[in-house]
């Protein structure tokens, strides 16, 4: 009976790993379906969902990295809109539309690297660092806006990223294309197992000979990248750069990473699972606001999600 009892648990355990997320992406598209009928069945619905999941699925593949070595980051949404901020304020300067989404990208990376140096500096968990970046990086945006939001971009750029292929928004492939280079990075470079590593076992990863400050570091600078890619993306969506932008984008996250099958304890999720949690994360706010559900209800759901999907992890990690 003990056998059989512990072949099903991990039977169960491996089930869910491998299709758990999926599982519940097409639960929520079935149930969006049957209450909405009038609206899923249009070709633009598929196109407003992965152009809302873009960011979503930016900023989150960012955060799984964090979280990755059982850590987090908090200053993700903040790293949006002042990178989003600087990389407006170049375009209606007259800057290029690419050089300045480069530069906005690599101050990106400038903000995730700041965000590893005081974590490794200071020995303070990243909870405690991100939390205090997340002000700093937002006081910072109202500061150089002056509290203005920021319009006008060039024609060039918004006219690129308001095209589409296959219904597919230039968003939506910006994030697929992103998320395609940090698998790789992850499955087939000695770099993402030595962070998958670290994530395991911290003190076993320095023993083995890993630079745990080094990859650290390389963590934060692949989220503050990400964000800042979702910087220019959202730029793309909404039109403008406003200084309050991607507040509480942490959370969806947070919460597409852990949907999506990543450990909060670290060492174990997978970027597809990500892809596929910042989709469902777009689904419900898709679906949400087309149920006329308020924002405020959303973010209750969203927090619900969290302690759910860590609750679950938890679950599945001790049968197996």
């Amino acid at each position: 009976m003990n056998v059989k009892n512990k072949e099903s648990s991990v039977s169960f355990s491996q089930l869910w790993q491998r299709y758990g997320t999926l599982g519940i992406l097409v639960l929520l598209l079935v149930i969006l379906a049957v209450l909405q009928p009038q609206f899923f069945f249009k070709a633009d619905t598929i196109t407003q969902i992965l152009s809302q999941s873009s960011v979503n699925i930016l900023i989150a593949l960012g955060e799984f990295f964090a979280i990755l070595i059982a850590g987090i980051d908090l200053s993700v949404g903040s790293v949006v809109a002042l990178s989003g901020m600087f990389t407006a304020k170049l375009m209606v300067g007259g800057v290029a539309p690419l050089l300045a989404v480069t530069l906005g990208i690599f101050l990106g990376a400038v903000l995730g690297f700041l965000n590893g140096v005081l974590v490794n500096s200071t020995g303070l968990h990243p909870f405690i660092i991100t939390l205090g970046t997340q002000a700093i990086y937002r006081g910072a945006t109202l500061i150089f806006s002056n509290s203005s939001a920021v319009f006008g971009f060039p024609p060039s750029f918004t006219k690129f990223m308001a095209q589409r292929v296959l219904y597919v928004p230039v968003s939506a492939i910006i994030a697929f294309a992103a998320a395609l280079v940090l698998a790789f990075l992850t499955k087939k470079t000695k770099l993402g197992r030595n962070i998958y590593a670290l994530g395991g076992n911290k003190e076993s990863a320095w023993y083995s000979g890993i630079n745990i400050k080094l990859h650290t570091l390389i963590v934060f600078i692949i989220s503050g990248i990400c964000s800042g890619i979702a910087g220019a993306v959202l730029l793309g969506r909404v039109g403008s750069a406003e200084p309050a932008a991607a507040t509480g984008f942490e959370t969806y996250a947070i919460a597409a990473a852990i949907i999506g099958g990543t450990s909060f304890f670290g060492g174990k999720g997978k970027i597809f699972g990500v892809v596929m949690g910042g989709l469902i994360i777009g689904v419900i706010n898709f679906g949400m606001n087309l149920l006329s559900v308020s924002s405020t209800l959303q973010q209750v759901v969203m927090g619900a999600l969290i302690i759910g999907s860590v609750t679950l992890d938890r679950f599945v990690a001790n049968r197996k």
